[in-house]
C-alpha cells in the first residue's frame, strides 16, 4: 500500500522539477557558452542531478548512482529527463481530472442532488448514467496508473544509464581497489616489521641484560644488593621502552584526548622543535585520525634523523570532508619519495584511501602532505 503513494510522490515532485528545469534551461545553457560562468553552471548542474537521484532512490525504487558524475554526463541526464517528467505531470493531471469527474458523478448519484458539472443544466447522475461511465473510467484508471508506473520505470531506467558508473570507471575503480587493497597488506607488513625491530633492539635486549643481571645476583650471594639495583634500573629502562613501542604503536591519547592531544605529545617527544597548528571543527573518525598521526609522527621523526632542520612545521585542517595533513621542515631537502620510510608513509595513506604528496628539492624545504576524505 506504501508503494503508490511513494510512487505518485515521487512522479510528481519530478513533474515540478522537470518545469522548474525547463525554465532554468535557456539560462543554464547561456552561462555555459561563458567561460566566467560555465564551472558556475557546471555545479549547480551537478547538484540538480544529485537531487533529483535522491528523488528517484528514496521515492521511485531507483539504485544510488554512487559518486558524483561528471558534469558533462550530468547536464545530459537533465536533458533526457525533460520529457519523462513533463510526461509524469500529465499523467497525473488526467489522473486528477477523472477522480474529479468520478468523484462528482457518484456524489450526485448517491445524494440525487445536481451534477456539479452540470449544475446549470439541473442534470442529476441516475444508475444507467453511473453504469455508462463506469467502463471507460476503469480503463482510463488502468491506463493512468500504468503510465504513472511507466513514467517510475524510464526515471529509474534514465538514473542508471546516465548516471551510473561506466564500464570503464567499473575497471577503475576495481583496479583501485586491489591498489589499495595490496596498500593494506603492505602497510601492515611495514607496521609488523616495525613492532619487531623495535621490540627486538630495545625491550628484547633490556629483558636478557635484566635475566643475565639477576642470574648473577643468584651465583654472587655477597653482590646481590649491587647486581639487583642494576636490575632495578635495566627494568625501569625495559618498561619505558615498551611504553615508547606502545605509544609508536598507536597512542591511547587518540580515543581519549583527541588527535590534538595526540600531536602534543609528538612535539612534547621529538627531539627538534616541532610547531603545531591544528583546528579541527569536531574529531575525524578513528581510521583517520590514526592515519594522520601515524604520518605526522613519521614524517617528524625523518625529518629530525636526515634533514638537519632547525624545527618543524606542522598543520592540520579540515576542508570539505577532506583532512589535509601538512609537515614541512626548513632541512637541506632532496628526500626521495620512493625511499623506504617514505614510501611506507604512501602506503598507508592509500590504505585509508587518501592521496600522499612530498615535495623536496635541493636545499628544501621537504614538504610532506597527506589528504584524508572522513566521509
Amino acid at each position: 500500500m506504501r508503494t503508490w503513494p511513494r510512487t505518485g510522490a515521487g512522479v510528481a515532485l519530478g513533474a515540478c522539477s522537470a518545469a522548474g528545469h525547463l525554465l532554468l534551461a535557456l539560462p543554464l545553457a547561456a552561462a555555459l557558452l561563458v567561460p566566467a560562468l560555465r564551472a558556475r553552471a557546471e555545479a549547480v548542474a551537478l547538484r540538480l542531478a544529485a537531487l533529483e537521484r535522491r528523488r528517484v532512490a528514496l521515492l521511485l525504487g531507483g539504485a544510488d548512482a554512487g559518486a558524483d558524475p561528471a558534469p558533462g554526463r550530468a547536464l545530459r541526464y537533465l536533458g533526457a529527463r525533460l520529457p519523462v517528467g513533463l510526461l509524469g505531470g500529465a499523467v497525473l493531471a488526467l489522473l486528477g481530472a477523472g477522480l474529479v469527474f468520478a468523484a462528482t458523478l457518484l456524489h450526485s448519484w448517491i445524494t440525487q442532488t445536481p451534477w456539479l458539472l452540470e449544475r446549470e443544466a439541473g442534470v442529476v447522475a441516475t444508475s444507467r448514467l453511473v453504469a455508462f461511465y463506469a467502463l471507460p473510467g476503469a480503463v482510463l484508471l488502468y491506463l493512468a496508473l500504468a503510465g504513472a508506473a511507466g513514467v517510475a520505470r524510464g526515471e529509474r531506467t534514465l538514473l542508471a544509464r546516465l548516471l551510473a558508473p561506466s564500464r570503464a570507471e567499473l575497471t577503475r575503480r576495481v583496479e583501485e581497489l586491489s591498489r589499495t587493497r595490496a596498500a593494506v597488506v603492505a602497510a601492515i607488513d611495514d607496521e609488523r616489521r616495525r613492532i619487531e625491530r623495535d621490540l627486538h633492539d630495545g625491550v628484547q635486549q633490556r629483558l636478557v641484560a635484566l635475566g643475565m643481571l639477576l642470574g648473577r645476583a643468584r651465583r654472587h650471594p655477597d653482590r646481590a644488593d649491587e647486581f639487583v639495583a642494576q636490575a632495578h634500573d635495566e627494568a625501569q629502562r625495559a618498561l619505558a621502552e615498551l611504553r615508547d613501542v606502545s605509544w609508536r604503536v598507536y597512542p591511547a591519547a587518540l580515543d581519549t584526548e583527541g588527535l590534538a592531544a595526540a600531536l602534543a605529545s609528538v612535539a612534547e617527544r621529538a627531539p627538534l622543535p616541532v610547531r603545531i597548528r591544528c583546528d579541527l571543527p569536531a574529531e575525524p573518525p578513528a581510521t583517520v585520525r590514526a592515519a594522520a598521526w601515524f604520518v605526522i609522527s613519521e614524517a617528524v621523526t625523518n625529518a629530525a634523523k636526515h634533514s638537519g632542520a632547525p624545527g618543524v612545521d606542522v598543520e592540520v585542517t579540515v576542508e570539505d570532508g577532506v583532512l589535509r595533513a601538512t609537515v614541512r621542515d626548513g632541512g637541506r631537502g632532496g628526500a626521495d619519495p620512493a625511499g623506504g620510510g617514505l614510501s611506507g608513509l604512501a602506503r598507508r595513506v592509500a590504505a585509508a584511501d587518501g592521496a600522499f604528496t612530498v615535495t623536496s628539492p635541493p636545499g628544501g624545504p621537504t614538504v610532506v602532505t597527506a589528504e584524508l576524505p572522513c566521509g
